[in-house]
């Protein structure tokens, strides 16, 4: 089975592992998003870091907004996360992600592990 954006998902996660394997676990969130904005910008990557959306519930926008930590090749949802696994609610908060900015593509990081994890999501 194929998936879309196969190539340009394997890329982000290789430019995840590779991070990882520069810094290993135990930062925190910002560390690693600031390693992964370098690996963006020193490949030439398309990205926006903190994408902000708005939540349109039924005929209003809500006060508060989402931020997606990243939107790479303007249609990946990069979720990072330092946790002690990938938990239900960080999946639940990356659909959410998916809705709002119409994205077919996320990617749940998780750097708080010995082992770098990630998890996929397509809608």
């Amino acid at each position: 089975m194929s998936f879309i954006l196969k190539e340009e998902t394997y890329e982000i996660i290789g430019l995840c592992m590779e991070v990882h394997n520069n810094l290993g676990a135990g930062f925190s969130e910002i560390v690693y998003k600031d390693a992964l904005e370098y690996e963006f910008q020193t490949r030439n990557i398309s990205y926006q870091r903190e994408q902000e959306y708005c939540v349109n519930y039924k005929d209003i926008i809500l006060p508060h907004k989402f931020y997606a930590d990243f939107i790479v090749f303007n249609n990946i949802v990069l979720e990072i996360k330092c946790a002690s696994s990938i938990a239900d609610e960080h999946i639940a908060q990356a659909i959410n992600y998916l809705k709002v900015s119409r994205n077919k593509i996320a990617l749940v990081v998780n750097f708080g592990e010995t082992r770098l994890n990630y998890k996929r999501l397509i809608l």
